[in-house]
């Protein structure tokens, strides 16, 4: 069972940065897609961004694009989210996922999510 934890967030102010981890249990981290969502409040949980481990592409919703980069480190088993240019309708619970597909996307293309970290953005 792989397990997934996310550290990183926390509050910040409108404009500014903050990069989340997530480290990956397990031996197959290399052949992992991996994927951050977010949910906020009231709300359904959002693809955020995606890193393919077949093709190394890197793919955003629209919503973060410009914004947000997405990076992985194979030797320490870790996916990253870089944020910046943060704005209030960003604030959500923001969870790593791992897929075994190609470039997965949906929530149900993902098989192990980890516990979610709270980011903040304040106006």
């Amino acid at each position: 069972q792989v397990q997934l934890v996310e550290s990183g967030g926390g509050l910040v102010q409108a404009g500014g940065s903050l990069r989340l981890s997530c480290v990956a249990s397990g031996r197959t981290f290399s052949r992992s897609s991996m994927g951050w969502f977010r949910q906020a409040p009231g709300q359904e949980r959002e693809f955020v961004a995606g890193i393919s481990w077949y093709t190394g592409s890197r793919y955003y919703a629209d919503s973060v694009k410009g914004r947000f980069a997405i990076s992985r480190d194979n030797a320490k088993n870790t996916v990253y989210l870089q944020m910046n240019s943060l704005k209030p309708e960003d604030t959500a619970v923001y969870y790593c996922a791992r897929s075994t597909m190609y470039t997965p996307r949906a929530t149900a293309d993902f098989g192990s999510w980890g516990q979610g970290t709270q980011v903040t953005v304040s106006s």
